[in-house]
């Protein structure tokens, strides 16, 4: 081990353990203090600058570039990661234990292929994280649907994304399944146009049922005015007509829309029933006979 730290000690190394050997130390153990103390001396040093100036004036450019928040958080730690690395590198060196950097490499890049196999879903995962920084399909505060699951997002890590229901539950689903399959997210846009059909009776007048949900809509808090609201006769089937109600709302994540709706379609509903518009319900006709047969009781004898 001696041996090995005297293999091409670096002149500030040297020049450290020289200065122990003359204060009478032996000359072995002057120059391992002296690698040592300038190991510990870099490594302090140079995480220190970028603990305190580098990592910050990273996240302070990210920040007037406008990149969002969930993104600057694992960006500003890659890099934090990044100079804690040349911090470990650079010590190495000056302190002449350039000999055991190399075999620390070596022993790296074999447990880095060792652990890439053994933690291929984390990498998949780590690797949709990335995908989801750059083509930022959403962001924190979003309102996202995928598969069977919708809320709104809390959290976007490098790994997973955290994910709050509406009915308060907290999911935490690996960016795999994000990045697989579709995702609707209503946000995107901040307006989102909600549909609703309300039927009517074949005898009610189509016109006068269009502009009642027409003027509705247009005196219904939380409806947008442009784009404005409409109403489409979309069905005609044996007992009604179906009109589709169209109307836009803003901001879907932050707004009660929900309530809007609800609000809408009980507001249209009255309406109808003041102006004498029938709201049909369906009716099942069912048509047959009942056919019924004559048989001799099984303990009847007959007389001959």
């Amino acid at each position: 081990m001696i041996q090995l730290l005297q293999t091409g000690p670096s002149t500030r190394a040297g020049f450290v353990g020289e200065f122990l050997t003359d204060l009478g130390l032996p000359p072995q153990l002057a120059s391992a203090i002296g690698s040592a103390a300038v190991f510990i001396v870099v490594f302090v040093t140079v995480y220190v600058v970028s603990k305190v100036a580098i990592v910050p004036l990273v996240s302070r450019v990210l920040s007037r570039r406008g990149i969002d928040e969930h993104v600057r958080k694992p960006l500003t730690l890659l890099v934090y990661t990044a100079l804690l690395f040349v911090a470990i590198g650079l010590a190495f060196s000056l302190a002449g234990f350039g000999n055991i950097l190399v075999a620390l490499s070596t022993i790296a890049a074999a447990a880095t292929l060792a652990i890439g196999f053994a933690m291929q879903d984390v990498i998949k995962n780590f690797v949709a994280g990335v995908f989801i920084y750059t083509d930022k399909p959403f962001r924190t505060g979003d309102w996202i649907e995928w598969e069977t699951n919708s809320g709104y997002v809390q959290d976007i890590s490098l790994r997973v994304t955290r994910v709050r229901t509406f009915d308060n539950e907290h999911l935490t689903v690996p960016n795999s399944q994000l990045t697989d399959g579709v995702i609707k997210n209503y946000d995107k846009n901040r307006t989102l146009r909600l549909k609703f059909v309300f039927r009517i009776g074949l005898r009610d007048d189509i016109d006068d049922a269009m502009d009642i949900i027409v003027d509705t809509a247009r005196s219904q808090e939380g409806v947008l005015e442009d784009p404005e609201p409409s109403v489409k006769l979309i069905e005609i089937n044996e007992a009604s007509f179906g009109l589709q109600s169209r109307i836009w709302i803003s901001d879907p994540g932050e707004s009660d829309f929900l309530g809007i709706r609800g609000r809408f379609v009980q507001r249209v509903t009255e309406r109808f029933e003041e102006a004498g518009i029938t709201i049909p319900y369906p009716h099942r006709t069912l048509e047959g006979s009942l056919e019924t047969g004559q048989s001799e009781h099984p303990g009847a004898v007959s007389d001959d």
